[in-house]
């Protein structure tokens, strides 16, 4: 998806909104935020994936979701990545075990993949968005 497509301002509330017991709503308003220079650090190197599959769940992430992936950033143990397996795109968790690199599924019933020399580390998921309803 281009990033021109991407709306890029939004109004944003003054105050934050707590997500546990009600508080009292503000009118002030802040200028709008540009939504695209939020989530997007290095636009040039960076894509927008949706998501198919349920294998990060337990990370929040979600079938149908919306991530940005940016190749600027240099992946370490602990970051969400896109790799490539055997040519296949996979999204998992990268960590450290048994002294090398595992791409490691954040849900029940997927299996975790070793890192190999022919595994490429493609990307790093540095943002996620999600709409609830049309």
């Amino acid at each position: 998806m281009p990033f021109q497509m991407v709306p890029s301002e939004a109004r944003l509330l003054v105050e934050t909104t707590p997500a546990g017991f009600p508080s009292p709503a503000q009118d002030d308003m802040e200028e709008p935020i540009d939504l695209a220079a939020w989530l997007i650090d290095h636009p040039a190197a960076s894509y927008l994936m949706r998501v198919a599959g349920h294998s990060m769940a337990d990370a929040g992430i979600s079938d149908g979701d919306l991530v940005v992936v940016s190749r600027a950033v240099e992946p370490r143990p602990g970051d969400i990545v896109i790799a490539l397996v055997d040519g296949d795109r996979t999204m998992k968790r990268l960590r450290r075990s048994g002294g090398r690199l595992w791409l490691v599924p954040e849900a029940e019933g997927y299996q975790r993949i070793a890192v190999t020399e022919t595994t490429e580390i493609w990307g790093v998921v540095v943002a996620l968005a999600r709409r609830y309803r049309r």
